[in-house]
């Protein structure tokens, strides 16, 4: 018989490092929970510091001010009558190995009754558990007021032989618990900070219906929600049962907490469900709305200034920001050089109206023509080229830079993935800024968030999104005149460097070779750029940043032996 009891899955959005806060938040949480009859609530991974902390836990004074937030917790939280299970940075105590572990503590009535650590900790992509934390052992289950629990923390859960054709570890966490345990679990429980991108709730629905089916347990995930520099955490908590059916789901990009009762295995749903393929450029479109706004303000800024062009990724960035921090936040900067249309200022003009954004037009081309006029004596006899182009994208980014400083507003820059991943951008330039909010977005997912955005009123201009896209740096001048068309830029760039498709591989799928030997020839010495740019915020499965790890001085050539 499962003893009947209320648990709350509570995901909240820490920052990094500011315990008084986390723990007042956290605390407001548990009252709730409290305040709903809950006997138990859950909290995600590393849930006192945030997470990734990263080189932070090298610091003693972050770790004693760490224990001592949660020392703090337990005690604010004795008389609230309610046990919690939380994801923390403990000690390790073994004189061997690293000198903490990512661990989940059950604590109630100011007494900690049971501490587990996380076993498999993944270095791969956007990870480095590995370089922090020493691996936990044991089964990972107690028994609270009658309900045997299995806890376990994020990556514990995601190495199941049937779906990983070659599993990243030796062990399976899941598979020994119930091996070593004598009675049958009544809930396993994943504390979880598992980032955002395009496909991953489809994974991670996969997985959590395989468990609960194959091993015939109810699952409790709780996952953080928030974003923490380049990544975006969407929350999207939930409670299967043991058919794997979803019993319970907490709301996505946002703070948010549902209730499962043991008694009939039934509890909230709220908002859309975990994994939902039509629904994917509108979870895009709230991941960098998210991921903006929690930058931003976890950075100590509260107003953004955008360079607008009258093309698509200025107008996505600005719409986004509006959404993120509010129009009245945002000013919108047009910058006509010698080449700027008239349409495009216009363009530029109507978006500010109609996200109700500040706009103002500050012409470059007196600017550039001092530019040109000084470098007279050395640029004497060589003809134009990308030089001038860049002047001028250079000069826009010092002028946006200089408002920025003036006015205390961060500078969000428009460049997108495709256009990074080649190269087509000014370092200095249009590269210029403290947040890249579309860098990891190809320019096809570009239109169809302009397009998604408009689905209730006109907000992008219908003239910026239907005309051929132009860097206007020169006459006459087109994006394809330079690149191939982005329906084929974005789909070798997603073969190339998403799933690691070899030339012949990408060839073989229909692309010209030459096309395709070029842009892996432009994504090879463009890497000095790449290591310079703003900070982008991560959609998809293999972002520029963090998560990509290569030699900006390298000759590695594919296919270059004889």
């Amino acid at each position: 018989m499962i003893a009947a009891m209320k648990i709350a899955l509570i995901q909240y959005n820490p920052v990094i490092g500011d315990f008084a806060a986390n723990i007042g938040r956290i605390t407001d949480w548990l009252t709730r929970a409290k305040g709903a009859g809950c006997q138990l609530a859950v909290l995600p991974e590393l849930a006192i510091s945030g997470y990734p902390p990263q080189d932070l836990l090298e610091r003693p004074a972050f770790l004693n001010d760490h224990d001592h937030a949660f020392a703090g917790l337990v005690e604010k939280t004795r008389d609230l009558g309610l046990g919690v299970i939380c994801g923390l940075v403990t000690r390790n105590s073994d004189p061997m190995g690293k000198p903490l572990h990512n661990s989940a503590v059950l604590f109630s009535e100011g007494e900690v009754l049971f501490t587990s650590h996380k076993q498999l900790l993944p270095s791969y992509d956007v990870f480095d558990e590995a370089r922090y934390f020493e691996p936990g052992c044991g089964s990972g289950t107690f028994r609270y007021k009658d309900l045997h629990l299995g806890i376990t923390i994020c990556e514990d859960i995601w190495n199941d032989k049937s779906l990983f054709p070659h599993p990243l570890y030796a062990s399976d966490p899941v598979g020994a618990m119930l091996a070593q345990t004598e009675h049958p679990l009544d809930v396993l429980i994943n504390l979880a900070a598992s980032p955002f991108n395009l496909g991953k709730s489809g994974i991670r629905q996969k997985i959590f219906t395989t468990l609960c089916q194959r091993h015939h347990v109810p699952l409790i995930y709780v996952n953080q929600v928030g974003g923490q520099d380049s990544l975006i955490f969407d929350g999207g908590s939930i409670a299967l049962d043991t058919s794997g059916a979803v019993i319970a789901r907490a709301a996505r990009f946002t703070e948010d907490m549902v209730v499962v009762d043991t008694d009939t295995w039934q509890g909230e749903i709220h908002g859309a469900p975990l994994f939902d393929p039509e629904q994917e450029t509108a979870e895009v479109c709230e991941a960098l709305i998210l991921g903006t706004r929690d930058y931003v303000t976890k950075c100590g800024f509260s107003k953004v200034v955008i360079g607008l062009s009258g093309g698509v990724d200025s107008a996505l960035t600005a719409a986004i920001a509006a959404k993120a921090l509010g129009a009245e936040n945002v000013l919108g900067l047009a910058l006509p050089s010698p080449y700027s249309s008239p349409e495009s200022l216009e363009d530029a003009e109507q978006l500010a109206k109609n996200l109700s954004i500040d706009f103002a037009v500050l012409p470059i081309s007196g600017l550039f023509e001092t530019f040109l006029s000084t470098l007279e004596p050395i640029f004497s006899g060589a003809q134009p080229d990308v030089t001038e182009q860049n002047i001028q994208a250079r000069i826009r980014g010092n002028l946006l830079m200089a408002i920025a400083n003036k006015q205390g507003r961060l500078l969000l820059s428009t460049g997108n993935k495709s256009e990074n991943a080649v190269g087509y951008c000014t370092l200095y330039g249009d590269m210029s800024g403290g947040l890249a909010v579309i860098a990891d977005v190809p320019k096809q997912l570009v239109y169809a968030l302009c397009r998604y955005l408009n689905t209730d009123r006109e907000i992008i201009p219908i003239r910026t999104i239907n005309k051929p896209p132009s860097a206007e740096l020169a006459p006459d001048q087109k994006d394809e005149d330079d690149l191939p068309p982005y329906p084929v830029l974005d789909a070798i760039l997603a073969a190339y460097l998403e799933e690691h498709r070899s030339i012949d591989e990408i060839v073989a799928m229909g692309f010209a070779r030459t096309v395709v030997e070029d842009v892996v020839r432009r994504i090879r010495i463009n890497e000095y750029k790449r290591k310079q740019a703003p900070l982008g915020l991560k959609v998809t499965t293999k972002a520029f940043g963090l998560g990509r790890r290569y030699p900006t001085a390298e000759g590695y050539k594919e296919g270059a032996l004889p």
